[in-house]
């Protein structure tokens, strides 16, 4: 998805579990099929990020450097 996404949620700085909960809080209120790019350089994010995508049933697109990409369901 080389799109601009539907929402940039800037948890930069945020240590666990802040950055995925606040995609979570974020996340909610738009359609199935948004695009949210999610700015997060928690090292544990790249563990976290996927997990709940695979928890949660959305689609983890990828990431680039400290920008994760998501699809919601």
């Amino acid at each position: 998805m080389d799109s601009e996404p539907d929402l940039e949620i800037d948890a930069l700085g945020l240590l666990c579990p802040l950055p995925v909960l606040r995609l979570k809080k974020r996340m909610q209120p738009l359609k199935s099929g948004a695009c949210v790019r999610l700015l997060a350089d928690d090292p544990a994010a790249l563990i976290d990020v996927p997990h709940f995508c695979a928890e949660t049933g959305h689609r983890f697109v990828g990431v680039d450097g400290h920008a994760f990409t998501i699809e919601k369901a």
